[in-house]
């Protein structure tokens, strides 16, 4: 793995969470910054990409993305 892999890697298990039951989850607004999206509204388009993609794929879209569950301060993100 080279330096930028180890990097990368890196930084997703910072942002990583666990829910109750063991499962690994990421928060959309966590994501963004780590991806270097200077704009909430920029990223929300990736999200909904990503669930057609899902939906595209046999999947259950509500198995893999969640709502909005954690709140963000005024002028956050």
């Amino acid at each position: 793995m080279n330096e930028l892999e180890q990097y990368q890697e890196r930084m997703f298990e910072e942002i990583r969470h666990i829910d109750e039951e063991g499962r690994e989850f990421w928060y959309a607004r966590e994501l963004a910054k780590a991806l270097k999206y200077t704009e909430w509204r920029k990223f929300e388009g990736v999200i909904e990409k990503a669930k057609m993609a899902c939906e595209g794929s046999s999947s259950k879209v509500m198995d893999h993305f969640g709502g909005a569950a954690k709140m963000v301060g005024l002028g956050d993100f």
